[in-house]
């Protein structure tokens, strides 16, 4: 688990931040920005892809949305054609599909989570993305737990009570039976899973999947909090997940709306890396204040900055989430993410890796730039 030595918080010791940018916003639509706020032609959802990336973002966190309709696009063609054009602008960017949340609500619906097969069908993208996020437990997503609607909603077709309503009962559907299989297509499609978790709780289902052999890989994904039913903003809380994550994991923290500013400021500070994006949030730390997604991602890079933190490259981000790695077994597995191994037959006590006694030479860590014993 994350521990941090008296040089931990040194700026040159810890890991370059790596920027996530969100810029498509599925939950929202056209009209609820000025024109050109949410991109809406395949012209403005590539420009924002390139925007974000001379901003300083590294990951692209991706929705389609259909220029027709101004809705998340239903037509599975569409996806591939999308990672094309953003392969072709954005060549050096790490292309991540958000598997999750599948589509916007039509006129009149709540929005709701994809289906099982819907979310699986995404592995079958061509050309395929880098990750695509997967949900690993299911549970109430409930955002207006914490925002009001005038200061999050306020001013959007969901800024009304029968939407509030919907929004307030929402929950993540993600049982064993998707993130399980998910995990798996993934992997047969050579594409990362990018675990996406609501509560340190989400992050032992991903653990006891590692153990029990379902998954053989880096551990990699988000924090999603800022809400009722998953974590929501007491730091404490934060704290716990930083502790809990293996030292050999790499994890953003998304949160939502106003929250997003002091919660990214205070990852940024524990060598952490983090998301921005009117995907999450559509303002800036004054109440009713727009901010677009390339403001956001400017003001962490910013934030980085102020306390001598690098930007990650591409090659860097790339080498420290190991695209393209996958391990052989469990035990390999375990021992790469710096966890104890599985307990074997009679054995008593608290789990460690066997050693013969003499010094192997240690590999560097890549979440917070520490050593793992092997």
């Amino acid at each position: 688990m994350a521990y941090f030595t008296d040089d931990s918080l040194l700026p040159e010791n810890m890991a370059p931040l790596m920027i996530t940018a969100a810029p498509y916003g599925p939950m929202w639509l056209p009209e609820d920005g000025p024109p050109g706020y949410i991109p809406l032609t395949w012209d403005e959802q590539v420009q924002a892809a390139v925007d974000c990336y001379n901003a300083g973002a590294t990951l692209l966190h991706i929705h389609v949305r259909d220029p027709k309709t101004g809705h998340i696009s239903k037509n599975f063609k569409e996806y591939g054609e999308q990672i094309g054009r953003l392969r072709e602008a954005v060549p050096k960017m790490i292309l991540q599909v958000g598997g999750s949340i599948s589509f916007a609500p039509e006129p009149g619906e709540v929005g709701k989570f994809g289906t099982y097969e819907q979310r699986h069908k995404l592995t079958q993208i061509d050309p395929k993305p880098d990750q695509i996020t997967v949900l690993c437990g299911s549970g109430l997503y409930d955002l207006t737990a914490l925002h009001p609607v005038d200061d999050s909603f306020g001013g959007t077709h969901l800024g009304n009570e029968e939407a509030m309503h919907g929004i307030a009962n929402m929950v993540a559907d993600g049982t064993p039976d998707f993130y399980i299989e998910e995990t798996k297509l993934c992997v047969e499609h050579g594409i990362q899973p990018y675990f996406a978790l609501g509560h340190v709780h989400n992050l032992e289902l991903v653990e006891r999947m590692i153990r029990r052999g379902y998954y053989m890989g880096p551990m990699n994904g988000f924090f999603s909090t800022g809400g009722g039913g998953f974590l929501g903003a007491n730091p404490f809380d934060l704290m716990e997940l930083v502790r809990r994550t293996p030292h050999g994991s790499v994890f953003t923290y998304q949160t939502t709306f106003r929250l997003t500013h002091p919660i990214s400021m205070m990852m940024i500070a524990l060598g952490q890396h983090t998301r921005a994006g009117i995907e999450d949030n559509l303002y800036d730390t004054k109440k009713g204040v727009r901010m677009t997604t390339v403001q956001m991602v400017e003001r962490h890079v910013r934030m980085a900055r102020e306390i001598g933190r690098d930007i990650a490259t591409p090659e860097q981000a790339r080498q420290m989430l190991k695209l393209g790695v996958t391990y052989k077994t469990t035990e390999e597995t375990l021992a790469k993410l710096g966890l104890p191994p599985n307990r074997e037959p009679g054995h008593q006590g608290f789990l460690v890796l066997k050693t013969d006694g003499t010094f192997k030479e240690p590999s560097p860590a890549v979440s917070d730039a520490h050593l793992l014993a092997y």
